[in-house]
């Protein structure tokens, strides 16, 4: 054969393998790019069914606990003996204490897995700090914990929702309770709310709160992970997910959070929040990431194909 046609046979077939190639990895990234769209459309579609049906469950949680309160009046004064009204007293509380606890497990999932609607307005902090300490004071009390107050003479604003940081302080504030519950009695009990003293002689863009306890501290292991869903304790009958709620929202706010402890010394929380409020704009954090992975793993546990758990196996999100 002709040299010059057998180099351009050659040729032909070099180009056409390698055609053939560029053509196979398109063809496999659009079928990846089309099974990524139709994943996504399938997790919006579970993201919006898990809503709605931890709503639904909602509705008749609150029916439960009216009508136990309603149950437990009547037992007050029903013509019962008086061993026999306490006996049954005590299981009806035992229902709706129950019942409170799951709508408090719903209202933390609807709270980390939904939408957080902020409505930021010029805030005195050190006012919300007192307030929240005042509110808690009494459960620290009973818990033999001494809870003290650290604020600026000063007041001190910031651009925040006040409801949803002072929901985000209770979570680290009833955490650091149960840590201390853990210790003797004999030991140094003691829960601290401090806010960095930035005044107007000292102006700073940033608002910097402090939730520290003399509790027994958190492993250096366990800190990169304790913010994540069901990695924190659970101790009390928490839901999981506390901790992961609290640096949502703060991350909301474009803040941040931190965790320094030492085994043996307790820990410190430590939360800053840019004074001027949260930015326009919000680049995906942590938390958006871990929630698309609950539902990502909802998801794989719903494809018709997948193992199903046995009553005995936990069917809790890891």
């Amino acid at each position: 054969m002709d040299p010059f046609y057998l180099g351009l046979a050659i040729g032909v077939i070099i180009t056409l393998s390698a055609a053939a190639v560029i053509v196979r990895r398109r063809f496999r990234r659009l079928r990846h790019a089309e099974d990524r769209a139709r994943r996504q459309e399938r997790l919006a579609e579970l993201g919006s069914m898990t809503g709605g049906l931890a709503h639904e469950i909602k509705n008749p949680l609150s029916t439960i606990q009216l009508n136990v309160q309603l149950a437990l009046e009547a037992i007050d004064f029903a013509a019962l003996p008086p061993e026999d009204r306490e006996q049954l007293s005590r299981k009806v509380s035992t229902v709706g204490r129950e019942a409170a606890r799951l709508q408090h497990i719903l209202e933390d999932f609807l709270k980390f897995a939904g939408r957080i609607h902020l409505a930021p307005l010029p805030t005195n902090l050190s006012g919300t700090l007192q307030d929240l300490a005042e509110f808690f004071r009494p459960q620290a009390e009973r818990s033999g914990v001494v809870l003290r107050v650290s604020v600026p003479s000063a007041p001190l604003e910031a651009n925040v929702d006040e409801q949803l940081l002072k929901q985000a302080l209770l979570n680290l504030m009833i955490n650091a309770l149960h840590a201390l519950s853990t210790m003797p009695a004999e030991s140094n009990r003691e829960l601290l709310l401090l806010l960095d003293g930035f005044g107007a002689a000292t102006p700073s863009q940033f608002a910097v709160l402090h939730v520290v306890d003399t509790g027994p501290g958190i492993a250096a292991s366990r800190q990169t992970e304790i913010f994540r869903p069901y990695v924190g304790s659970r101790k009390g009958g928490g839901s999981g997910l506390g901790l992961a709620v609290t640096r949502r929202i703060v991350e909301e706010h474009g803040g941040s959070i931190e965790l320094s402890s030492e085994l043996g010394k307790g820990s410190d929380f430590c939360i800053r929040l840019p004074r001027s409020g949260p930015p326009a704009t919000k680049a995906p954090s942590e938390e958006d990431h871990a929630r698309r992975g609950i539902l990502d793993t909802l998801l794989r546990r719903a494809e018709p194909n997948a193992p199903r758990a046995s009553l005995n196996q936990s069917s809790r999100v890891p």
